[in-house]
């Protein structure tokens, strides 16, 4: 998949989402936190990769001393703000290299890495956006299906990692499947624990939980932005297990 234009649609697609919203508005899968918020962390969070790209950091940025970190004051002037930072990372990668290693909160990582972070992250966070303001939110299939493959990358490598209990344990396992034609086996995923840590893969099995859903529905209860009884998503097996999974695994 080529990420970028993908990314850049989908903070298209979130800009006019909050364009004529009221910023004061709540976000209830972000708790705490406003719609205006949620508009600087998006903005904010694409200056901040694109800053570590061009500058080839090797160590952590402070997000607050991100260089244009604050939105405009006029929702116009916003829209252009989060486009900006989007073409900003695009722009980044291009002019570093997208196999130039440049840190990330996994470790060192190539610049690429970046557009299919940001690209989920505004995915998630336009999703945040339709449920706070009440409007409907689709997306593609193989980009849900990628924004689960690409969650697991992460939970993998940060799960117990600060001495906190793994999400799965034993001999339980999850399998995941997203009934979306064409998806093949990018649509599975079989969750489990080996050598003290969380593993996956692409491989069809049986789970000690199963859920089969639609893409879109299973990333966003993965990520705890819905709940899976206010889906289509059927649940199979100790729904004990799911719940440990969610209450054990990062927002």
């Amino acid at each position: 998949m080529d990420y970028a234009p993908v990314y850049l649609e989908q903070t298209r697609a979130f800009a006019e989402l909050v364009r004529t919203a009221d910023p004061s508005t709540p976000v209830p899968t972000c708790p705490g936190w406003s719609l205006g918020q949620l508009v600087r962390h998006v903005g904010r969070g694409d200056r901040w990769a694109a800053q570590i790209i061009r500058d080839r950091l090797d160590h952590f940025l402070d997000p607050r001393g991100v260089e244009g970190g604050k939105p405009p004051p006029d929702r116009d002037e916003t829209v252009s703000w989060l486009h900006g930072g989007a073409q900003l990372v695009v722009d980044a990668v291009e002019q570093t290299g997208v196999e130039t290693s440049v840190w990330t909160f996994l470790g060192p990582r190539p610049a690429y890495w970046w557009v299919r972070r940001r690209m989920h992250e505004v995915a998630v966070h336009r999703a945040d956006a339709a449920i706070a303001v009440g409007s409907d939110f689709t997306l593609d299939p193989d980009i849900a299906a990628d924004g689960i493959s690409e969650w697991l990358e992460r939970v993998v490598i940060q799960a117990g990692s600060a001495g906190g209990a793994l999400p799965l344990e034993g001999d339980n396992t999850m399998h995941l499947h997203a009934t979306d034609p064409g998806l093949g086996a990018a649509g599975e995923w079989t969750i489990g624990v080996s050598r003290g840590g969380i593993t996956w893969s692409h491989e069809h099995g049986k789970g000690t939980v199963a859920a089969r859903g639609g893409a879109t529905e299973l990333l966003l209860a993965m990520v705890r932005r819905v709940s899976v009884a206010d889906t289509g998503i059927e649940l199979f097996g100790d729904d004990t297990v799911w719940q440990k999974w969610l209450d054990r695994t990062p927002l």
